[in-house]
């Protein structure tokens, strides 16, 4: 049956999965997946719906979240709680031995979901060394199969050329003082990355029905690259021994295969974030152009309308678009009503939550760098091995080792030398000694000051070559981005 499966501290849940082998021996799956009807509570045009329309989205912040919805929604009517009747709407797809999707449907239902489930039990649980009262044994033979259909839909994106780049994420944990107890890497599994083909497949779906039908519905978008950028990145490939193939406009599947070539370089690091620097933003749109990263030609948000606006638009069209038969069978063939939202309507939806996504992104950033400050206020003093996570004109930044904290070595902090920023080989470079800092180099550094207010970090690079001097970091504003696996797609 239907089960979700979300991180250990989920509160609210969107979707729920299920996958059942085909009959007649085609070695296909039907995959479903059912999403919690907000449409049914939220209203176009009510004081709930302008709220929601305000805010754009959820914004999660460490051991806090300002939700889109009143949590008697998100937490509780609308959330697929686990043995419980739901609202959902479900796209409900047959998926072939070779991971293609053929034949999908959409429908309204009440559903009850069979587990409230986690990505590491179900990993281990499909491993062989999970604890059987994590996950309960009746439910393993399903998890299996739709781990198998997962594996046809991973097989066909490969083929497709979807770019998929290494995670650099962080979960931070609490202490009982709500102060951090730790930072630590968060480390995708097989659950996740089920999870995320599954969701990609209905998101495909969806945007191919109301672009068939030709239903204003905001789009999930991802422009080719900008010439300009592109050309920048072929410069500094070559300059690394390297090459994009696909001329000046190359595709997703070019990138993917200079990615599979990288992988076991040394400073694969380097490369991935320059690669990332070239590719554009994804945003909201009423034109559908295709998604670049993910090799689509449709895409749009379907998946989650608890915590983002786009999807609670997108329910709302498709809902219009099964009225619509309905209409037609009862009332013989009299139209019906036109959809509430016109093209523009969409539009300008798109664009603010376009915005407000953005807006959340550099809050979330915000309060996890003032934590990370209050974190390490306690270990001024301390050295630390390093890695340079980023080069800018004004300076190194360095990860501290174990830490997952960020400080910048600023350039008038490295003495000895006049150093300049080398832009087409992303590093700093000494006029007189020639000695450069890359992406990926080793260094020592020490913490000599925090600034809770300003957000800053004070570190002192320790090297023989050069004299002490303290150096700063920057606001976040000032870096260089450092996308992860988790872009927003």
């Amino acid at each position: 049956g239907l089960v979700t499966i979300d991180g250990a501290d989920a509160r609210d849940f969107d979707d729920a999965v299920h996958a059942r082998r085909m009959r007649g021996g085609s070695g296909g799956w039907t995959l479903t997946v059912a999403i919690a009807d907000v449409s049914a509570y939220v209203q176009p045009g009510s004081a709930l719906d302008r709220e929601s329309a305000n805010r754009g989205n959820s914004v999660y912040f460490p051991k806090q979240v300002i939700p889109m919805l009143p949590e008697k929604l998100s937490n509780g009517l609308c959330s697929l709680n686990p043995e419980v009747d739901r609202l959902c709407m479900v796209c409900q797809m047959r998926v072939d031995a070779g991971g293609q999707v053929g034949k999908a449907r959409f429908f309204e239902a009440v559903m009850r979901s069979h587990a409230r489930l986690v990505y590491e039990d179900v990993a281990a649980a499909l491993e062989g060394d999970g604890d059987a009262g994590r996950v309960p044994a009746p439910l393993l033979p399903g998890l299996q199969v739709l781990r198998d259909c997962f594996e046809a839909l991973l097989s066909a994106r490969e083929q497709r050329g979807a770019i998929d780049f290494e995670s650099s994420e962080t979960r931070i944990e609490f202490g009982e003082d709500r102060k951090i107890k730790r930072i630590v890497p968060v480390q995708r599994n097989v659950a996740h990355r089920m999870i995320e083909e599954c969701m990609i497949a209905a998101n495909v779906q969806a945007a191919m029905r109301v672009a068939k039908l030709k239903v204003p519905a905001p789009y999930r978008v991802h422009e080719k690259p900008d010439a300009v950028k592109v050309q920048a990145l072929r410069e500094f490939l070559t300059a690394q021994g390297l090459r994009l193939g696909g001329g000046d406009q190359p595709d997703a599947l070019e990138y993917a295969r200079l990615m599979n070539r990288v992988k076991d370089r040394p400073n694969r690091s380097l490369i991935q974030t320059v690669m990332l620097r070239s590719l554009m933003q994804a945003r909201y749109s009423a034109q559908n152009n295709g998604h670049f990263g993910l090799a689509l030609s449709h895409y749009a948000h379907f998946t989650s309308p608890i915590r983002r606006y786009a999807d609670l638009l997108l329910h709302r069209a498709l809902k219009h678009l099964a009225q619509r038969r309905t209409f037609k069978q009862v009332l013989q063939g009299r139209k019906a009503a036109e959809f509430a939202y016109s093209g523009g309507d969409i539009e300008r939806h798109s664009a603010h939550c376009s915005m407000t996504e953005r807006r959340a992104d550099d809050a979330t950033r915000d309060a996890v760098l003032w934590l990370k400050c209050e974190y390490m206020s306690d270990r001024v003093g301390e050295a630390f091995d390093g890695v340079v996570s980023g080069v800018a004109p004004f300076g190194l930044f360095v990860e501290l080792g174990g830490l997952y904290v960020d400080g910048l070595v600023h350039v008038s902090g490295l003495s000895n030398d006049y150093y300049q920023f080398d832009a087409r080989n992303h590093r700093l470079v000494g006029d007189r000694t020639g000695r450069g800092f890359n992406l990926g180099d080793s260094v020592r550094v020490k913490v000599v000051r925090v600034n809770l207010d300003e957000r800053k970090i004070d570190l002192e690079l320790i090297d023989s070559r050069k004299s002490s001097s303290a150096i700063h970091a920057a606001k976040p504003e000032s870096r260089p981005a450092r996308k992860s696996q988790r872009r927003r797609r």
